[in-house]
């Protein structure tokens, strides 16, 4: 089932699509700032010197690119409300070649759940995981793996926005699709998607264990292959996790380590189309097999499926679906529930 989004672009297009957003009351931000951990030092040699001219009219410059360097570090930024009813923080761990927008905006202009969460007291940390945005990558194959880049056809296929192979060619959709879809949306949110490297994973969480030291314990949302990270890194740490919300993780953690995880209680949560997904349906089944594995030793993990809530159409991009609210909403209770919001 599938339904068409015009290719054209005007200005009123745009122009409605933002003129829909609803003026939000103001927030109150007692403080907010930034700051970098994890990382560590590795020496390169053997390269050879490079020349080079930066900038037009300005002097050749020569780089010995042989030495030490910082690789592996984490960007974090961290705003605290006024008040604050969330007991502990709230991190927000974005997904594959994507940074922490994810959680600021969406496509069209809207809130984002960092803003969301933020209304709702809780103290937020956004991160750009490592090799991302404002984290920095690192020389490549020499430090960092194979860099992959995403064409503007993929996330549209792959993250269940078109209804299967060819659609962003055809501008069609899934039936009701949710994910903001008018062509300069789409490229608002291309414009996000960056880079992802091979060969991180120990480097990646490494630098989340770090920025859970610094923080104390919190609550994870995680998203994609920032869920398979948070089971992981939960898994090494569970002292620090007082809840863990996994949003269409992309992987599971150790099934032989799952009993380390029966003392975070754990939101399983996936959008619509999945079964009908080849890869989205193997990815589904292997988390709540992982999640089976939890449960039989001892753990919680509550399984939500959207379209079974009444919540359809979603994408892998729930926090950036135009219904994105209402699943926050959900999350909101749900951790309401279990006594970490006053």
């Amino acid at each position: 089932m599938r339904q068409r989004v015009m290719r054209g672009i005007s200005a009123l297009v745009v122009a409605s699509g933002l003129a829909g957003v609803a003026q939000a009351q103001p927030l109150t931000i007692e403080r907010f700032g930034s700051f970098h951990v994890g990382g560590q030092e590795v020496e390169i040699s053997g390269k050879p010197v490079i020349e080079y001219t930066p900038t037009v009219g300005g002097a050749p410059l020569r780089i010995d690119p042989n030495g030490t360097y910082m690789v592996g570090q984490m960007y974090a930024q961290f705003m605290v409300p006024q008040p604050v009813r969330g007991t502990v923080p709230l991190m927000l761990w974005h997904g594959a070649y994507l940074t922490g927008v994810t959680y600021e905006t969406t496509p069209d202009g809207r809130e984002g759940w960092q803003h969301y969460f933020l209304r709702r007291g809780w103290t937020t940390y956004v991160t750009d995981a490592v090799e991302r945005g404002r984290s920095g990558a690192a020389m490549t194959p020499d430090i960092f793996g194979l860099a992959i880049h995403l064409p503007t056809s993929n996330p549209w296929e792959r993250f269940r926005i078109g209804d299967g192979a060819g659609s962003h060619a055809r501008g069609t959709v899934l039936e009701g699709n949710q994910f903001p879809t008018e062509p300069e949306q789409y490229r608002a949110f291309m414009r996000q998607v960056v880079a992802r490297y091979l060969g991180t994973d120990e480097y990646v969480i490494a630098a989340y264990i770090a920025l859970l030291e610094r923080v104390g314990p919190s609550v994870v949302i995680a998203h994609s292959q920032g869920g398979a990270f948070a089971w992981q890194v939960a898994q090494r740490r569970p002292d620090l996790f007082r809840a863990l919300v996994l949003v269409e993780p992309a992987g599971t953690g150790i099934a032989a380590d799952a009993a380390k995880l029966k003392d975070v209680p754990t939101m399983l949560m996936y959008g619509d189309y999945v079964e009908g997904d080849p890869r989205w349906s193997v990815i589904r089944r292997n988390a709540r097999r992982f999640a089976d594995a939890v449960r039989a030793a001892g753990g919680t993990v509550d399984d939500v499926d959207l379209p079974a809530r009444g919540i359809r159409g979603n994408s892998h991009m729930i926090m950036m679906d135009r219904n994105s609210d209402a699943v926050a909403g959900l999350i909101q209770e749900w951790l309401a529930a279990r006594g970490l919001w006053r």
